[in-house]
Formats: C-alpha cells, structure tokens, sequence
C-alpha cells in the first residue's frame, strides 16, 4: 500500500480510490491507535460528514469500522468540518472522523481524522494507523467484540446547536448594520452559517445554501468566486463570504468586488489582535505559500512571522509549540487557537465582520494593508508527482527562475498533498514577469514522464 494520508487526511474518488471497505479499515485502525483507554470503558468517536451524495456510504462504512472494535459512535450528521472537531473536545471523545473532500470536485471524498480534543494527527500518528490497516489486510483471525462487546450508535442531535453557541460566544460585539452575502458552496455550511451571522446581528443574504448531494463546489464556493461577486453587486452588500464544502476555510469579497484572499484577511486578524494585545509574542504563523507582501506588511507592523509547510495542521503545530495564537494559509485556512483546534471558516469570517465592526472601515480599507506582489500559481496536471520532484531539468528550471528575479520574487514548487499536481508559484516584481516565469516553468513540469 502506497502512502494513505495526504496533506488533510485521506482523499480520493469515491468508491474508486477511496471504497468502502477501505473506510472501514481506516476506522477501525484509527479507533485502535487514537484509543488509548486503560480498557475499562468504551473508546468514543465524533462522526460527521459533508452533504456529498458518497458521504452516505462512507459514513455507513466508518460507523461500521468504529463499532465493531467495541467503539461508541456520537453520529453529528452534516457539520463543518470544525464543527466536528470542536465537537470531539467537547464531548471529551477519543477521535473524531470528518467525512469530506473540503474544495474537491463532488465525485472525491475524503476522511479527516482528529485525536483527542480535537487535534489533527501528526504524521508519526498516521504512519501507526497506515501500519495497523496494513496489519489488518494481512491478519484474517484475532478477537473481534461480540455480544454486549459490540459498539453502540447514536445521534447527538443538538451537535450543530452547541457548535453554534461556541461561535456566538466570540462576538464581542453585535454585527448590526453589516450587510453579508455568504457562499455556503452548496456544502456543509449551508445548515448553520447563515443562521450564525443572523444571529450575530448582521443581515444576510445566501448563495450556495441547497445542497442535493451532487452540487457542492460545482461552480460556486471559496475556488469559483464569481457568483459570490455578482450576489455582493446585486445586493449592495457590504462583503461576502465565500466557505467551502467542509467550511473550513473563509474566502473574502468587498463591496466593490474585490477579491479578498487568507493572506489579507490573516494580516487584518492579527492587527486587531496586536491592537487588543491578544497577539500572542506579537507572532503571527504563515506557510510557504504567503504572499511576500504579507510578510512586508507585517514587519512594518511589528509582527513575526513563522513559516510553516502547506496545511493548517503544520500551522496548528507551530502554534502550539510556540504558544501562539494566530495562524494561517493563503487559501483562507485561519486557525485562532484561543477559540478553535483547526481551521475555521465561520470563526474566521466573524473575526472579519467583527474587525469592520469594530473599526467602522470597509474590508477593502483593511485590506488594503497587504501590499501584494504579483503572484502566479499554476496547478500542473502531472502523472507523478514524486518523479517531477526528482527531475533534474525541473531543478534546473527552478534555479534558473531563482537566479533570474533574485532577492525581488520568489519560487515555490509544491507536489499536491490530494491530487496528482503540482503547484508552481512566482512571484515577482512585475505580473508579465511572473505570468512568464511561471509559464516556463509550468512546461517543464508538464513534460516530466
């Protein structure tokens, strides 16, 4: 078996690469690692998924797995992602189980997993689960609970209700007067986003709030922003939010269409946050793929930067080795560690309205703090990802495109965590300097065989 997890849990087509059978293994192995009771009660496990039509049978599996090794299951239904992480701390269970493809196209799946409190695995963790399922496809005996030994599922019907009370509890201040067009990508948000904004105080109108199973992410959502620009026009809204199909990241659109991408929001966060003084180390933790601008703006502002590799994990590391409190991706993944374990969309975007509140400025004024520079990312579709990282003509490409912009822009190429690409990222002083950096490099990429 090759390497299961990638850069956000297990990902794949549904009922192809990731089948039933292989949820179940997964559920069974992860409830014997993460499970780490004296033996004298049941091993408990949050389960939730997205409204993708495959997440039905995954769930089935999963619930399966984790009951017959003994495992009581607390069923959540359709929830954020960070719904079901905070919901695993919450209930105090030893593993929660997230059953989505975040941004991926409706036929992919995925399983994300957390340990205890509700914590995404580290590596040395999913490398024992790995171990364990290969150890179980090898075993055909060994004991299996019988009788009363047989875990118990139930639904934990008010799940959504005490997420949303968590939410509620970080408005500082009611969101009156704020007009919000919100994306829910016709995915899990679709349930309670909306509702917690209202809530909250701000007026809000919806786009991507019916999901059918077959719809999420189709054309809509945090990676297809234009309908959530045309909704802000057409409702004279003061922003929208864009989330997708887990919800845990938050994508941003000003009132004059502005895109809005995790780098600003993050810097807009961690300002309020340093004004308050609840910046932790006045440090702010960013990955790779931030923006050089970024940096820049936060320099000047007296914040550190930590860098991590792509993933909100990586981030959530950082944070808690450091005792920090902020962090981040590009992608509009935010982590606030006083208030959540992961990445979250919903608390990011009431941060967001909370700091236009607050301040009485437009998001594009806030903003407008990030000085960007041009920036191009490529997604290069690719047969192996492993043999473009070891190619010698991309090493030399890249180090050719390094000696050309020098100390003015930047070069990342990055191998796909979830899918067969590669990501080529420029950066550069001019946009027709990284446009043509970035087109180069691209096609040596595609050529690697």
């Amino acid at each position: 078996m090759g390497r299961l997890f990638g850069t956000d849990g297990v990902r794949g087509r549904a009922n192809d690469d990731l089948t039933p059978e292989l949820a179940l293994a997964v559920a069974r192995a992860a409830a014997g690692v993460l499970a780490d009771r004296d033996g004298t009660s049941r091993p408990v496990a949050v389960v939730g998924r997205d409204p993708r039509a495959s997440g039905e049978m995954l769930e089935a599996a999963v619930v399966a797995g984790l009951s017959s090794v003994g495992a009581e299951v607390l069923r959540v239904g359709v929830q954020p992602t960070p719904a079901v992480a905070f919901l695993t701390a919450d209930t105090g269970a030893d593993l929660g189980v997230m059953i989505s493809a975040s941004h991926n196209p409706m036929p992919d799946n995925g399983i994300k997993l957390f340990s205890r409190g509700g914590h995404k695995l580290p590596d040395a963790v999913e490398a024992a689960i790995e171990h364990t399922i290969t150890t179980q496809r090898r075993r055909t005996d060994g004991h299996r609970p019988t009788g009363t030994e047989i875990g118990r599922v139930r639904d934990l019907t008010d799940g959504g209700a005490r997420y949303a009370e968590h939410l509620l509890s970080t408005v500082d201040q009611p969101l009156t007067g704020l007009t919000v067009v919100v994306d829910c990508a016709h995915g899990a948000a679709a349930g309670i986003a909306p509702e917690v904004y209202r809530r909250a105080g701000a007026t809000v109108h919806v786009i991507g709030g019916e999901p059918d199973g077959w719809n999420i992410n189709d054309g809509i959502g945090s990676t297809h922003l234009g309908p959530l620009i045309e909704a802000v026009h057409a409702h004279g809204a003061d922003l929208g939010i864009a989330h997708d199909g887990d919800a845990d990241r938050c994508l941003a659109v000003a009132a004059d269409g502005e895109q809005v991408d995790g780098d600003a929001i993050l810097a807009v966060c961690a300002l309020g946050l340093k004004e308050r003084g609840a910046l932790r180390e006045d440090t702010v933790v960013a990955t790779v793929m931030s923006n050089l601008g970024f940096h820049h703006t936060m320099r000047r502002a007296g914040i550190a930067v930590q860098t991590t590799a792509v993933g909100d994990r990586y981030v959530l590391e950082a944070l808690r080795r450091g005792e920090l409190s902020l962090g981040g991706e590009q992608s509009g993944h935010l982590v606030f560690l006083d208030h959540a374990t992961t990445g979250d969309g919903l608390l990011t975007a009431l941060a967001l309205l909370g700091r236009m509140k607050s301040t009485g400025a437009s998001l594009a004024e806030l903003a407008s703090v990030v000085e960007r520079l041009p920036q191009v990312l490529v997604n290069v579709p690719v047969r192996d990802r492993i043999a473009v990282v070891e190619s010698d003509a991309v090493a030399d490409a890249v180090n050719a495109a390094e000696a050309e912009l020098g100390e003015d822009g930047r070069v990342l190429l990055r191998p796909s965590g979830t899918e067969q690409l590669v990501r080529v990222m420029i950066e550069a002083p001019t946009q027709a300097q990284a446009d043509e950096v970035a087109r180069r490099l691209a096609e040596v990429v595609a050529a690697v065989r």
